[in-house]
């Protein structure tokens, strides 16, 4: 087998309406499920792609319920966060740092890692998203060593 590239992630929610709120206009994803589709479900979902529609769905979103227990804090197992590219300069995340400011999303940190420029937030139910970009000029192909290298503070 070879995996051909990653094609989705599905995550569950508290609260469908709040997430898809979040993911749709704070993080610009297109839904595409309707919303009648949602709530004919048992659970209700909302799925979405990114705008260059390069699959069916990208982000699955399934409502657990306001009661639902939150993700342990600290070393555990299970996803640690996922990463979305933005763009591909620092002013691109600059601009995804004040939206996500101004819909008053948590901001947990900002990294320089070489080959990318990393802001890290938390959803509303806590799962930790990586926006970032590649840094310009900088071939990890070529160097692949620096996806290794010593992470930096970033300042944005």
């Amino acid at each position: 087998m070879e995996i051909k590239e990653l094609g989705h992630i599905v995550l569950y929610v508290r609260d469908i309406e709040r997430s898809v709120r979040f993911y749709r206009d704070v993080l610009g994803w297109r839904q595409i499920l309707p919303a009648a589709a949602q709530r004919a479900r048992r659970s209700p979902v909302a799925a979405f792609s990114a705008p260059s529609g390069r699959t069916h769905h990208e982000l699955l979103l399934i409502e657990v319920g306001a009661d639902a227990a939150a993700q342990p804090e600290g070393r555990r197992i299970g996803l640690y966060h996922f990463g979305l590219k933005v763009g591909d300069s620092d002013d691109e995340l600059r601009e995804a740092l004040a939206k996500v400011e101004q819909a008053g999303a948590p901001v947990l940190g900002a990294s320089d890692h070489t080959v990318t420029h990393s802001l890290y937030i938390a959803d509303p139910d806590g799962n930790e998203i990586e926006l970032y970009i590649d840094v310009p000029g900088v071939d990890w192909r070529a160097d692949p060593t620096l996806i290794g290298a010593p992470i930096k503070p970033l300042r944005l």
